[in-house]
């Protein structure tokens, strides 16, 4: 295992730009298709000022796309610098979907983007508007493939292990890419971000109605995003049930965690709102919480489908519960120290060529493989995510993403009845949920990640294996390198996009 500082600061500077990354994403993937719905309405109806709305709002998808890859290729590099163990033992299988989107997506979306930017009276009507929506599909054909990289992180699935190499190699793509985590990751995130694009849209157009500029651009752009945004969030809703099901399966202690979770419970019930109690730990009896308001069975529900489910706590996960057959985390400890140990004698028998050594170790290293990272852990807590980051991050995403439906809904009927000029508070409330619309976004990936600790690779890898060793210091000063470019970044684009909305539909590009 690596130096603590070493790998603390290794997972900060990879933190630090993913969470920078993230916060171009999300636009990217949502604004491609709102302007790919407003092209197609230009095209239907031949009306210029579609024509007109499209341009504006691609001038401003312009702007996110070309700084987000900027963020997203260096975030890539950081697997071979940073974590070079990790990639070395899993690079045959993360390295094929990442391969993937660079050979097939990024460049199908970045081909059709020039001719969707610079094109408009040099191809006909409809290959640009083919182009408008390839953009769109190839920037989230791109959001599929690092998540599924992602997703098999955090279950890993269709690949073997070589003892030879001390390298996982992927067994069967299919498994990877179709694995109910896969799925249900990619069609949460992908539809949480339209739910960003959608406030975006409305935020700004709320903005010009405040103003009282731009009103029929507004009001149109407003009907289309708030749609999008209303329908996505019923989507993100079913979504977000599928992902809780897999994340109960596959990482109980990331849900326990989630949900602040400490004494397993049958008919177990859903915290809606509540305070972790600071002094409770997985030695003593305080109360989990100062302060909670509960739906009775529905984490029973969420979890299992069924509301007289048991739902193991941290607990039951980490010391074990012989009544539900839990095992404990001790005992996974002891076998992943066997795994580790018949690795070891495994080399060791075949530079000495010795048959029968070689096929007993690598029975023993296969029968106990799958708690291969359990070997490398100090003591069964170490299992243990940071229980508060989890737990409130979870809440807040779901409570903002809740207000974000009520807002969409608010909205699109205010605007259907032409009375939203009337509305100044909910006018100010779209422009304040720009912002939060972020939050909820990174809330969720704070939960996907810090949740899953201490794993780089659930049950085979720990975070602190993973990293490599190149000295505290290098990574420290790429570290502060990074959080300048990036902030510099950042508000290189706002600047930009506040200057092209200030000039607002009118302007063009």
């Amino acid at each position: 295992m690596m130096e603590e500082h070493l790998v603390d600061w290794s997972r900060a500077q990879f933190a630090l730009t993913a969470i920078y990354h993230w916060l171009f994403v999300p636009l990217t993937l949502g604004l491609g298709f709102i302007i790919a719905f407003m092209e197609t309405i230009y095209v239907k109806t031949g009306d210029e000022f579609w024509k007109k709305t499209t341009k504006f709002w691609m001038t401003l998808f312009a702007i996110n796309f070309a700084i987000g890859v900027a963020t997203g290729i260096i975030m890539e590099f950081e697997f071979g610098t940073n974590w070079a163990n990790y990639s070395w033992f899993v690079g045959d299988i993360f390295g094929a979907p990442l391969a993937v989107e660079g050979i097939l997506a990024f460049f199908m979306e970045s081909t059709f983007f020039a001719v969707m930017f610079f094109g408009w009276d040099k191809v006909s009507k409809g290959f640009h508007l083919l182009s408008t929506w390839l953009v769109a599909i190839g920037s989230n054909l791109s959001a599929l493939w690092i998540l599924v990289a992602n997703a098999w992180m955090q279950n890993p699935v269709g690949m073997k292990f070589n003892p030879d190499t001390v390298r996982n190699e992927m067994d069967n793509f299919w498994d990877i890419l179709f694995s109910p985590v896969a799925v249900s990751k990619f069609l949460h995130t992908i539809t949480s971000s339209y739910i960003v694009a959608s406030l975006f849209v409305i935020g700004v157009c709320a903005w010009y109605l405040l103003k009282k500029r731009e009103i029929q651009f507004a009001k149109k752009s407003m009907v289309v995003a708030a749609t999008f945004g209303f329908i996505m969030s019923i989507f993100v809703i079913l979504t977000g049930d599928e992902s809780a099901h897999q994340i109960a399966l596959k990482q109980p202690v990331k849900l326990a965690a989630m949900e602040g979770l400490y004494e397993g419970k049958t008919d177990a019930a859903l915290v809606g709102v509540g305070i972790l109690n600071p002094k409770k730990t997985l030695q003593n009896d305080e109360d989990e919480f100062l302060f909670q308001v509960e739906a009775p069975y529905a984490l029973s529900l969420l979890s299992f489908h069924n509301i007289h489910a048991f739902v193991p706590g941290l607990k039951d996960l980490v010391y074990g519960n012989e009544e539900y057959n839990i095992e404990s985390a001790q005992s996974k400890m002891d076998k992943g120290k066997i795994a580790v140990n018949a690795l070891k004698m495994y080399k060791i028998a075949k530079e000495e060529n010795n048959l029968i050594n070689i096929a007993k170790y690598e029975k023993i290293l296969n029968d106990n493989m799958k708690y291969f990272g359990y070997g490398h852990l100090e003591k069964p807590e170490d299992i243990v995510p940071p229980i508060s980051i989890t737990f409130y991050t979870f809440h807040l995403m779901v409570a903002l993403g809740t207000w974000f439906l009520v807002l969409f809904g608010l909205i699109l009927f205010f605007t259907m009845k032409r009375e939203i000029l009337n509305y100044r508070w909910l006018l100010i409330s779209a422009v304040c949920s720009i912002p939060l619309g972020y939050v909820a976004s990174e809330a969720g990936w704070i939960v996907a990640e810090v949740g899953r600790q201490p794993w780089a690779i659930q049950d085979l890898m720990p975070v602190g294996l993973a990293a490599t060793d190149i000295g505290t210091t290098n990574v420290m000063i790429s570290f502060f390198m990074f959080a300048t470019l990036f902030t510099i970044l950042l508000i290189a684009e706002v600047k930009i996009m506040l200057k092209q909305i200030k000039i607002g539909p009118k302007g063009g590009h």
